[in-house]
């Protein structure tokens, strides 16, 4: 299908009144763009952080009267637009996201394949991925540091415990590695699908086990990684920390730069911390549950 869009200048003061205008004109998706690359990285649990320079973009079929659009945005703003009504190219995004989706090395032994494309090395420890609407595919910084890590572990025999599963890819990843159990935590039902049906798909259906948070049983594992965000990791750490027996190994991603040492400081008292990673802007901590 072919789709026409308008890109509309805002602040974050106009940004959701321009968003309400485009849904009373028929705008069936509205999304908000970083304006000025001013990055946001953690808002709260249900808070929206709009940026200073918001650009608001509504997305129409190709079809739709986008005179009609301008015209009735112009009446009911009371602020001159600053607009641009762009054509998309007519794609099958899909295709094209998997088309530039490639499998992937982590280490030396470890491949993440997507699942419709040939393995390279098939005497390789390969990950065969189809992470459908979850995170996680080994593309980001910060699921790659925690495959590296994983990579270069002794899982054998382990329980694994993956906070924040997302696709399964860190969890499937260590069992594939290795690990006897994989126990997968996270807070959507998407990831609790896509973790089981990626699980099948490389023949570990029944080493792992997949929960949402209020679902989650009590037990200790040998090693947890945690690929989530900095402050759910320092808010959560007594949890975190809850999975692991003493002596046990510990990774955590979703860590910018400027935040990797707020992020330390609090598992340091706990934890023997390895040298904190680093790939681009993101890090990984890291080290042995001191219990």
């Amino acid at each position: 299908m072919a789709w026409i869009q308008i890109r509309i200048n805002a602040t974050r003061d106009t940004a959701d009144q321009i968003s309400d205008l485009l849904v009373e004109a028929e705008c069936p998706c509205v999304t908000f763009l970083d304006g000025s690359n001013n990055p946001i990285y953690e808002p709260k649990p249900g808070e929206k952080i709009l940026w200073p320079e918001t650009i608001v973009v509504g997305l129409y079929e190709a079809t739709h009267d986008m005179d009609a659009v301008v015209a009735y945005l112009t009446e009911q703003f009371a602020e001159p637009l600053n607009y641009k009504v762009e054509q998309l190219e007519d794609k099958d995004w899909e295709r094209e996201w998997m088309d530039n989706f490639h499998p992937i090395q982590f280490g030396e032994r470890l491949w993440i394949c997507p699942s419709w494309r040939e393995i390279p090395d098939p005497t390789a420890v390969n990950v065969l991925l189809d992470p459908g609407l979850a995170f996680g595919t080994g593309t980001h910084a910060t699921t790659a540091l925690c495959l590296k890590w994983l990579e270069a572990q002794d899982l054998t025999g382990k329980t694994v415990v993956d906070f924040g599963c997302g696709s399964g890819i860190l969890g499937i990843a260590a069992l594939k590695l290795g690990a006897a159990r994989v126990i997968g935590i996270d807070i959507d039902p998407q990831a609790i699908a896509a973790t089981y049906d990626n699980a099948a798909r490389n023949g570990v259906a029944d080493q792992i086990e997949a929960y949402l948070p209020e679902d989650q049983p009590e037990f200790q594992a040998d090693v947890v990684v945690a690929n989530i965000l900095a402050q759910p990791l320092r808010e959560l750490h007594e949890i975190i920390l809850g999975f692991l027996k003493p002596g046990g190994d510990i990774a955590m991603s979703g860590i910018l730069e400027e935040q990797a040492q707020s992020v330390a400081d609090v598992y340091a008292p706990f934890v023997e911390l390895d040298p904190i990673a680093q790939e681009g802007e993101w890090t990984r901590v890291s080290g042995r549950f001191k219990g």
